[in-house]
């Protein structure tokens, strides 16, 4: 039997301070696969983004020098959006991480960039908060699930108690 090869892992975060956990297991699979990583953001709704009760980035509380002012625009949502994901390409110390941003729906964004990247395999966190979520896996998880063709590795990052 012949299998094919894993070329590209796009490895979709959010702001979750469990994003670390996603990126290194994501990226630990694509480099024992020797794949090509991406690490993708999806803007959904930059009111949430403003929000002082935002959740913080990868484990520290501020934008690391992105001033709240930047985060009342879209520019300014898409370049500390950036900075997380340039953050998250120096934690795992390979400087051939390709970082993308996007817009839109989450799990639409997620299945858009995976096909115009044609990657081979989508990584992608699932939180679980919500009592229907134990039961089915995250809701982006699970519409991406069922809207695509390709090999989904979910990470989960519930906190267990």
């Amino acid at each position: 039997m012949k299998t094919n090869q894993m070329k590209k892992v796009m490895i979709a975060l959010d702001y979750d301070p469990t994003a670390q956990k996603v990126a290194e297991m994501g990226f630990s699979m694509a480099k024992d696969m020797n794949a090509e990583v991406v690490l993708l953001h999806v803007i959904s709704d930059p009111v949430y983004y403003s929000s002082m009760e935002y959740s913080p980035i990868m484990g520290f509380n501020d934008y690391a020098g992105v001033s709240p002012f930047q985060l009342e625009n879209v520019e300014g949502i898409i370049q500390a959006a950036q900075h997380f994901l340039d953050k998250t390409k120096r934690h795992l110390d390979d400087p051939t991480i390709e970082t993308i941003v996007k817009e839109g729906d989450i799990s639409e964004a997620i299945l858009k960039a995976a096909k115009e990247l044609h990657a081979d395999i989508i990584v992608i966190g699932s939180h679980s908060r919500k009592w229907l979520e134990n039961i089915l896996i995250g809701s982006v998880a699970e519409e991406v699930l069922n809207h695509t063709h390709l090999p989904l590795f979910i990470i989960p990052t519930k906190k267990h108690s």
